[in-house]
């Protein structure tokens, strides 16, 4: 199992946060969320409140097996995927 995680980073020159995402490869949710936090702290600082109804870390959805395997993620791996909503992963599962 996998999951899309969102975190909200604070970026040098944006007059808000902005929102990067990861897959990870955990089957623990709450230990995925906290990898990817680990992964965004080298990009940034993430975000210390809600921004526009959003939390700070926050699951986008659970990865299928296909979209795990699109994106040869591994177990316990962190992918980043950038700043753009991921639909591609998104719309596989």
């Amino acid at each position: 199992m996998a999951w899309m995680i969102g975190v909200m980073l604070e970026v040098a020159g944006e007059p808000e946060p902005l929102r990067h995402f990861f897959a990870v490869g955990h089957d623990d949710r709450a230990k995925a969320e906290w990898t990817a936090i680990d992964k965004a702290r080298l990009a940034g600082e993430v975000a210390t409140s809600p921004v526009k109804g959003l939390e700070p870390v926050h699951v986008v959805s659970e990865l299928s097996p296909k979209v795990v395997r699109s994106l040869a993620l591994k177990p316990g791996e962190v992918r980043p995927l950038g700043w753009r909503w991921p639909r591609r992963w998104i719309s596989l599962a």
